[in-house]
């Protein structure tokens, strides 16, 4: 009965901070500094540029993944925001904390990464220079 009940408490922690609400409440004195037109794209799972990485985590999440670049005009940071799809387009999982298997022995977990017709896409892309948002790119629908 107790690992049901460890995998109930980690299943509704990861959710908890799946929403930009849980997000802020986890984090209110990062939501407290902005100004209240930056709290409401915050709030509305929205960055700007400008933004700084908090913000952006505030908002979207941790990123699946981060890359650094380096050209001329100096190193930026993108992070990137995956969706996964069975090959007919349906959704299998979107968000970061599912690329790891947190120690669990069970082959299922996460379900998609045995799923072998499975896609991958970056729905989302932020350019941070020097810790602010200098480009937002997101896919169209």
């Amino acid at each position: 009965m107790k690992p049901v009940l460890f995998c109930l408490a980690l299943a509704a922690g990861l959710a908890g901070c799946a929403t930009p609400q849980s997000r802020i409440n986890a984090s209110p004195a990062v939501y407290a500094r902005l100004t209240p037109a930056q709290q409401q794209l915050i709030r509305e799972g929205k960055v700007a540029l400008g933004f700084d990485a908090a913000m952006v985590k505030l908002a979207l999440g941790d990123p699946d993944r981060i890359r650094e670049r380096t050209d001329a005009s100096g190193t930026t940071e993108i992070w990137s925001y995956v969706t996964y799809e069975m090959d007919d387009g349906m959704p299998l999982y979107r968000g970061y904390y599912h690329r790891y298997n947190y120690g669990f022995s069970d082959p299922f977990y996460p379900y998609y990464l045995g799923y072998p017709a499975r896609r991958e896409y970056e729905h989302f892309r932020v350019v941070l220079k020097d810790g602010a948002v200098i480009s937002i790119e997101r896919e169209l629908p």
